[in-house]
């Protein structure tokens, strides 16, 4: 991912806060026609200081469900459209339109796995995990003959990560009176992604 000096973020803070406000994540690896092959899928994620796993599972039937190896797991972030017009310095310095958002890239190897029971685990532990994001109580129930046999129809994954690369563009490259403006008048927009994208900026503000 090409990331500017100015954008580069090396506090794994930010791919904690990224993953926790969207663990769907885009998964890609190279197919064999040479071209990339991709899976978007919620994931379960893990970090203990450097090291950082992620785990989900595929339908068996997705073609990356036999791919094990070298990948790459990309992380979206808010974003939105930021006008010239908001730069109070937009006359003098010639400013153009933009788009500020926040991402992440993250390389590393898949081990798929298909045993029964470390497939229950994972189902049940994503069910846990989504299921209170709803407040709702749903649970896989591995005992149950019915809901095991599913299990047959999914390969799941762990996917190491061996390097992070998190990319913040939230104007920190304008004068501080710019980056004022532009959280200004995206708090003022209906969107609420574009308020989002305001708050961003301001916590990213509040720890630069």
């Amino acid at each position: 991912m090409f990331t500017p000096r100015a954008f580069v973020e090396h506090d794994l803070a930010w791919l904690d806060r990224l993953l926790a406000r969207d663990p769907f994540v885009t998964l890609l690896t190279t197919g064999a026609d040479g071209l990339p092959e991709l899976t978007r899928l919620p994931v379960l994620y893990r970090r203990d200081g450097e090291h950082i796993e992620l785990q989900g599972h595929w339908a068996r039937a997705n073609p990356q469900a036999r791919h094990a190896g070298i990948a790459k797991v990309l992380v979206d972030g808010p974003h939105g459209y930021v006008s010239a017009s908001w730069y109070p310095d937009k006359e003098a310095a010639a400013r153009v339109p933009t788009w500020n958002y926040a991402s992440a890239e993250l390389r590393g190897h898949l081990q798929p796995f298909d045993d029964e029971d470390a497939l229950a685990t994972l189902v049940a532990s994503l069910s846990d995990r989504f299921e209170a994001s709803v407040g709702q109580h749903w649970r896989f129930e591995p005992e149950r003959d019915d809901q095991r046999r599913q299990l047959r129809g999914i390969v799941g994954f762990r996917f190491r990560v061996e390097q992070a690369q998190v990319k913040l563009k939230l104007s920190q490259n304008h004068p501080d009176a710019n980056r004022e403006a532009v959280i200004a008048a995206l708090e003022r927009q209906p969107a609420p992604a574009s308020r989002e994208l305001a708050q961003w900026m301001r916590w990213h503000q509040s720890t630069g």
